[in-house]
């Protein structure tokens, strides 16, 4: 399966139906008098976090969503029935944008989520609903309320606690293969991970996730290479383990280039707490060795880790270190959550409640 991280949608919600005008015509009923009924409210489109999809591809074979148009009203003041509503399914982690591509319109992060992203149009009034003491027997009625239509965008951010950055082939397909059950392709060769990878490490009775994505070069802020969109899938990351290649020219330079396309991308990648690592140890002499420890050292301002993913040499070590600082973000957050009872922005509500808060933004 082909993996997407953004989509463009147009989503319309339901027309409301229009209302009916009718008079009674029956059989030994002299005044019948109006029963004209009322149209049918239009479908609306709801955006929901599912579990089990992990990329946007199905939305590249549909782009349109259309929830169904409210029924029209009937005589015997028969009212149209309501039009079936459109559900959107995104995987966790999708933030959904408007056409504009900058206002965020919701962030769905939590399996069962729903947001309203386009309301139905109420169905109009039947004769029946005019009647008063001065008009017996109006001959008008509504019709129902348009549609709303509206393009986004969807990106999607996968989740995870750890992040793996770097440069292209600094071993970090190798270290997500050695410590995950995950099968990234490993080549000799730049860019051999195109697209972001997820795997689950299991360290003694402990568990995490760790995101592999596609290395960066210098440029790549300004669209060089694969450019940097791909940081957005490390976003969510607690923590990153910045590898660092060491078998080449410059360990030191190297993470300065990384380092440097990080702080270009924004979205506060620069401020996550960081473990350093010089990568492929095990294909260095001593001497060699020394001088990119001491090189790394001195540009990131920390004793590097020295690990080998094929030997698993330091690999533990690194592993640690990332879980120790995972515990301490989760205790932070626990320490800053609301109290049982008070809903949490992203989290899920009763429908009435999503009814109120996204009431006044929708056009």
């Amino acid at each position: 399966m082909k993996f997407l991280d953004q989509a463009k949608i147009f989503i319309q919600s339901g027309a409301g139906g229009n209302g009916c005008i009718s008079f009674r015509r029956e059989k030994f009923i002299e005044f019948g008098g109006p029963d004209g009924g009322d149209g049918g409210r239009g479908g609306d489109v709801w955006a929901v976090c599912v579990n089990g999809l992990n990329t946007l591809i199905d939305f590249r074979y549909q782009q349109h969503v259309k929830a169904k148009t409210g029924g029209q009203g009937a005589g015997r003041n028969r009212h149209g029935a309501k039009g079936e509503d459109a559900i959107v399914k995104v995987p966790v982690g999708t933030q959904i944008f408007d056409e504009d591509g900058e206002t965020l319109i919701a962030d769905m992060t939590e399996e069962g989520q729903r947001v309203l992203l386009a309301r139905g149009g109420n169905g109009g009034f039947g004769n029946l609903y005019f009647v008063s003491s001065v008009n017996r027997a109006p001959r008008r009625a509504n019709p129902g309320q348009p549609a709303v239509q509206r393009t986004l965008w969807l990106r999607l951010k996968l989740i995870a606690d750890a992040g793996l950055v770097g440069l292209p082939n600094a071993g970090k397909s190798t270290f997500l293969a050695s410590t995950t059950a995950a099968k990234p392709k490993i080549a000799n060769y730049p860019f051999t991970t195109l697209h972001p990878g997820l795997g689950v490490v299991r360290l003694a009775d402990r568990e995490f996730v760790l995101a592999d994505i596609p290395g960066l070069i210098e440029g790549a802020h300004e669209g060089i290479g694969l450019g940097d969109r791909f940081l957005g899938h490390v976003e969510r990351c607690r923590v990153l383990l910045h590898l660092v290649d060491g078998t080449g020219e410059d360990a030191g330079r190297d993470y300065r280039i990384v380092r440097k396309e990080i702080e270009a991308y924004g979205g506060g990648l620069s401020d996550k707490p960081e473990i350093v690592a010089l990568s492929k140890v095990d294909a260095l002499d001593s001497d060699r060795l020394k001088k990119q420890m001491q090189r790394l050292k001195k540009a990131c301002g920390r004793v590097p880790i020295a690990l080998s993913a094929v030997s698993r040499s330091g690999v533990p070590e690194a592993l640690a270190a990332l879980l120790k600082v995972i515990d301490s973000a989760q205790e932070d957050e626990e320490a800053v959550t609301p109290a049982k009872g008070i809903s949490r922005q992203g989290g899920p509500r009763a429908q009435g409640d999503l009814d109120d808060e996204f009431e006044g933004d929708l056009p």
